[in-house]
């Protein structure tokens, strides 16, 4: 039996979030073009795609909708797919144009629901890769001069050393380039908004409704304990929290940890003091640190991504010290949140996207890179949906490693080839 279904964890987003409607749980049997299995992101992203389109969709969620990654996430809105050099090699037709493409689109995507659908979610623009060590910086001189020759169409500016304390308030980064393009956002209160404009476009959203089981066929049938979608299409999109299908899709994503902590509300000068530009922040570490102010300038610090599947004892002890080594001038700052979550990591990093059978799609692991992705992958299975799979097929024709024995085993050994690049971030 799956596990009982669950309220949002006690984050800041859940806590500022915007009211949410309960969507009863499905109860009989119903009828639709295409079920969506999970309310985050990826499975609201692609019903709203068809919905738009005519498709008459219902989408299930174990849980609430966004109670997953998409709605605790660090609001991070970042151009770029992960693995997205390897997925540029992918053998399908036009490969390296259709991800060239495709990695600002989710931005796109974004930007343009938020004004369709009058979605308030504190969206900010600007957000800067932190170097910390001189072979970062190289990388950032290199996308400098990478985006001189292309056609980014936002103001981008590279930070000197000399220029960082004033840009970020500490001296803890040699340089970083800000992109104007990318920004930062209430991804909770995104996902809700998108669940509001599903539902507005005839969208039926069933929360607490755990699917136990699906029927393969040329219809297939969608079951709950209570109830079953009788459906032309499937679509799997739980990422990191679902287990279904196991036989073609386990061994593949593996669940990371990855934490974040809320300070107490800045007063205007210390918020002034440590990100006047109201950035968005990545280190360019593989094991990297994250964070950014929220619209009522709380210091949102995230990091410490956990592969091996144990939970730290204490998030605000596990990660404030990270905080404080970047400002230590917020050390008398009070921590009002801390929280963490399961993201969905594949081992060569590309976006695990395909079919498990003719009808039943999924997408998922998405890395750590998930707002932005998961737009393009709704997208995405929307139109191969809809019969059109040329962009689909860049992602289902890459190859995929699968670990075997089980989950537990499996998040053993990505931990152990996460050391590798833990001893990278330390050279």
């Amino acid at each position: 039996m799956p596990p009982a279904p669950q309220q949002h964890c006690a984050s800041y987003y859940a806590a500022t979030a915007h009211a949410q409607p309960e969507h009863a749980p499905l109860q009989g049997e119903r009828h639709s073009d295409v079920c969506v299995i999970g309310a985050g992101f990826t499975g609201l992203a692609t019903a709203l795609e068809l919905a738009e389109r005519g498709y008459k969709v219902s989408v299930l969620e174990a849980n609430r909708v966004g109670w997953g990654a998409s709605g605790r996430n660090g609001g991070q809105m970042i151009d770029g797919i992960s693995g997205e050099e390897r997925l540029a090699r992918a053998p399908a037709p036009n490969a390296a144009a259709l991800v060239k493409q495709m990695r600002r689109e989710g931005n796109m995507i974004i930007r343009e629901r938020i004004e369709k659908y009058q979605i308030d979610c504190d969206l900010k623009y600007g957000y800067m890769d932190a170097a910390i060590k001189p072979r970062h910086y190289r990388e950032l001189e290199e996308s400098y001069a990478a985006l001189q020759k292309s056609d980014y169409p936002y103001e981008y500016r590279l930070v000197t050393r000399a220029n960082m304390p004033e840009t970020l308030g500490t001296q803890a980064y040699i340089g970083g380039l800000i992109y104007m393009g990318d920004g930062h956002l209430h991804p909770l209160n995104l996902c809700l908004g998108e669940a509001r404009a599903a539902i507005e476009q005839g969208v039926r959203i069933y929360e607490r409704s755990p699917v136990v089981r699906i029927r393969h066929g040329a219809r297939p049938d969608v079951h709950t304990a209570n109830g079953k979608v009788s459906c032309d299409f499937v679509a799997l999109a739980g990422n990191a929290y679902h287990q279904l299908e196991q036989r073609r899709l386990g061994g593949v994503v593996f669940p990371a940890g990855t934490y974040i902590i809320a300070t107490e509300p800045l007063s205007p000068e210390q918020a002034k003091a440590i990100n006047p530009l109201d950035l968005a922040v990545c280190d360019l570490n593989y094991m990297l640190d994250y964070f950014r102010l929220s619209a009522d300038k709380r210091l949102l610090f995230g990091g410490r991504c956990n592969y091996s599947g144990r939970e730290p004892r204490s998030i605000r002890q596990s990660i404030l010290p990270r905080m404080l080594k970047i400002y230590p001038q917020l050390r008398a700052v009070r921590i009002d949140y801390q929280w963490g979550g399961k993201i969905g990591v594949v081992v060569n990093r590309v976006p695990h996207v395909g079919r498990v059978d003719n009808n039943i799609y999924y997408a998922q692991g998405y890395s750590g890179h998930g707002v932005n992705v998961t737009h393009i992958v709704g997208r995405v299975l929307a139109e191969a949906i809809r019969g059109s799979c040329e962009r689909f097929d860049v992602f289902a024709k890459v190859k995929h490693r699968r670990i075997p024995g089980g989950r537990w085993l499996g998040n053993q050994l990505v931990a152990l080839g996460m050391l590798y690049y833990r001893l990278l971030d330390a050279l």
